[in-house]
């Protein structure tokens, strides 16, 4: 039965978020390693009755020997899952990590336009996002920055890129790919200190015994910029609920969930008394704050 496995939350999750839209075209950019393998297999697990069309696509930088490895890695996935597989070379130069990750984007485009998709599906997860938010912060990004990156934004006219699996931990996605039995390949380069993501990585690493839950802490504050940034009702409705503790001088200390409670009971228009903290109370009517 569908659910009835702890691992089957990464499915449920990519069916409920709405990332990837029921009847999508989609290309899996999957490099091999055991994120975008689980990736590939969630969204095969997912693609009946979510009527989804899929092509695997590995992208060959040529920049090390142990490449072909990855490759074939992908081709097993593609295999077992009866996915067709795309493989797209780059010329082997000497490139800096920005000016790779633009010529991959662009060579998965190509393949998308060719397979008449709608997006193309990546496998960053939350810690990439806490990666991600922090190395804006260190270069001095604004809002924009320091929303990291979005569930699904344009990659070019008519295609999206996709990222359905950001609220879901590195950890998770390797024992989805080991519930299944599913191969999948170590990135040497992940070891290279020198390179700044690397670094940031591995400052986490001895950051998270300090501060349990700093993943989806940082995660959670991207989301909230992004959205803000975004102008979506959600934020508005955040907005309100902080001016009214605002206003009572009770904002302060205020745990994230409670005003998360009180935001969607706004959406669904319900009624409700919601206690934010000792002594600070919010009462909602229909929708509105009273």
């Amino acid at each position: 039965m569908r659910g009835a496995k702890p691992e089957s939350a990464i499915e449920q999750a990519i069916e409920r978020d709405g990332v990837i839209a029921k009847g999508e075209r989609i290309v899996v950019a999957c490099s091999g390693g055991a994120d975008s393998v689980a990736l590939a297999a969630a969204l095969a697990a997912v693609r009946v009755p979510m009527q989804l069309e899929l092509t695997l696509a590995y992208v060959h930088h040529g920049t090390r020997e142990s490449a072909w490895q990855d490759e074939c890695v992908t081709l097993r996935i593609g295999a077992t899952f009866g996915l067709p597989v795309a493989v797209l070379p780059l010329a082997p130069a000497d490139r800096d990590e920005a000016a790779l990750r633009d010529e991959r984007y662009a060579a998965l485009a190509r393949l998308a336009a060719e397979r008449g998709a709608t997006a193309v599906a990546t496998a960053h997860h939350r810690e990439d996002q806490s990666e991600t938010v922090l190395l804006a912060l260190f270069r001095g990004a604004g809002p924009e920055g320091l929303a990291g990156m979005r569930p699904r934004r344009p990659l070019a006219p008519g295609l999206d890129l996709a990222r359905p699996l950001l609220n879901i931990g590195a950890e998770e996605l390797r024992a989805y790919a080991h519930a299944h039995a599913l191969p999948y390949a170590v990135d040497p380069t992940n070891a290279d200190a020198s390179l700044r993501r690397n670094a940031v990585r591995e400052a986490l690493v001895a950051l998270r015994p300090l501060f349990p839950g700093i993943d989806a802490a940082i995660a959670r504050a991207a989301e909230l910029t992004g959205e803000d940034l975004e102008g979506t009702g959600r934020a508005g409705l955040r907005r309100q609920v902080r001016l009214a503790l605002g206003e009572q001088e009770g904002l302060r200390d205020v745990d994230f969930a409670h005003v998360e409670a009180a935001v969607r009971a706004m959406e669904r228009g319900s009624s409700g008394r919601f206690f934010m903290k000792p002594g600070v109370e919010l009462r909602i009517e229909r929708g509105n704050i009273t």
